[in-house]
């Protein structure tokens, strides 16, 4: 749970003004009560996708018109959506869709560039569909 919370804020702080080295990333999110390592700092950067432009940290633009990362959403079984995503941007994308706090979603497993979101039934499947879909638009 606090590493989803850490990398939320951590999404936050970098959109919200540009940071040039991990120290004042980490002095920020440790101000804003989510202490942290260098280490843990750094492999939250890369799970997230964000990266090193021009002298700061930045979120990267997805391509091809997607909506922050997110290309698409399957259904699967009448329990588990599959979204797929710009490589290295699922965990990304992944924390906005457990920080929405959509009721239907019972859980979200990411890797790479896909993520499993998993609902109780096939009703909870297709609303949590439309409003992952809404959250990204």
């Amino acid at each position: 749970m606090q590493k989803s919370l850490r990398q939320k804020k951590l999404l936050s702080l970098v959109r919200a003004k540009p940071f040039a080295n991990q120290a004042d990333l980490r002095d920020s999110l440790e101000r804003a009560g989510f202490p942290t390592t260098q280490s843990s700092l750094s492999r939250d950067l890369e799970e997230l996708g964000i990266v090193k432009h021009r002298g700061h940290y930045a979120i990267p633009k997805s391509s091809a018109g997607a909506a922050r990362g997110l290309l698409s959403l399957d259904l699967c079984g009448e329990n588990l959506i599959i979204a797929r995503t710009e490589p290295g941007l699922a965990s990304g994308v992944a924390v906005e869709i457990d920080g929405a706090v959509i009721s239907e979603i019972v859980g979200t497993l990411a890797g790479e560039d896909t993520i499993f979101v998993a609902v109780s039934d096939a009703k909870a499947q297709r609303t949590a569909m439309k409003k992952i879909w809404e959250l990204f638009q």
